[in-house]
């Protein structure tokens, strides 16, 4: 029997709402694909040409793309260029591989050594997100997926990352209402510049149950061939075995890893 028409109308909505939805994504994306080294400013009338699209469709979509960044409207000719922030999505890609890439093997050792999870993180805007997880082979461990983004003020590896950073990006992170994700999260501006001065002191950061209860990390920065830091490598365990004591213990494997690691990407003495 056939099902009755009010079923059957339904059901072609839905798959042509989505059609349509993945059809605006598809022509912004080619709308951005439109720019070249020979044509690095272009017109709405020639963008809605190459597209194949309406103009008004090309201006809608520009205008949208200016507000998040990724287009810049030349105010002179009204012509659209790619924007910054495409720029900082390309080098945000780039640190990742790099980072990523030399360090695998020294994470491996690192793992080896202490026998807990080991993360590494790379900033982005005022968190950070993991870009590698190697778990613990113990029964009990902590597990962190890839690409999860996490606080800068209450993790280990954010405050590695952020406790080196510019003045002006630590009063962007400070900036906004701080999430308290755990009884012990610190959420006063004053707490966490002490937290980020005592990160200086010592170069590596300590998370005590104050972004998951029952976790506890140790993290320390990675810096680049301008002695920037772009990372941070964390160890990271329950705390029914790992008492303090036993985090600090992994101070030393874990800052000759680092350092390691920042020597691969090209940081030298001259830096320090």
């Amino acid at each position: 029997m056939n099902p009755p028409s009010k079923d059957t109308s339904s059901s072609k909505k839905t798959p042509s709402s989505k059609r349509n939805r993945l059809s605006s994504v598809t022509t912004a994306i080619r709308l951005l694909k439109a720019f070249s080294e020979d044509e690095v400013e272009i017109g709405v009338s020639a963008l809605a040409l190459k597209l194949k699209v309406a103009k008004s469709t090309v201006h809608r979509l520009a205008v949208t793309l200016v507000s998040e960044g990724l287009l810049e409207q030349n105010p002179e000719t009204e012509r659209y260029k790619l924007g910054v922030g495409l720029f900082g999505l390309g080098t945000l890609v780039r640190r990742r591989m790099n980072v990523s890439n030399e360090a695998r093997p020294f994470l491996f050792d690192l793992r080896k050594h202490t026998g807990e999870t080991i993360i590494l993180g790379i900033p982005t805007d005022i968190e950070i997100m993991h870009v590698y997880d190697l778990e613990s082979p113990q029964a009990l461990s902590i597990k962190s997926d890839l690409g999860v983004r996490r606080p800068a003020h209450c993790t280990a590896v954010g405050r590695a990352i952020f406790a080196f950073a510019p003045e002006e990006t630590i009063e962007h992170v400070l900036a906004g209402p701080l999430a308290r994700r755990t009884p012990r999260t610190p959420v006063d501006p004053k707490q966490i510049r002490k937290i980020f001065a005592e990160v200086r002191e010592r170069g590596y950061a300590i998370e005590d149950e104050e972004s998951e209860p029952g976790i506890r990390v140790i993290a320390a920065p990675v810096r680049d061939s301008n002695g920037v830091v772009v990372a941070a490598v964390g160890i990271g365990g329950p705390l029914q075995r790992l008492s303090i004591e036993a985090l600090e213990g992994f101070a030393p494997p874990l800052l000759e890893t680092v350092a390691a690691i920042s020597a691969r990407l090209g940081y030298s003495a001259r830096h320090r």
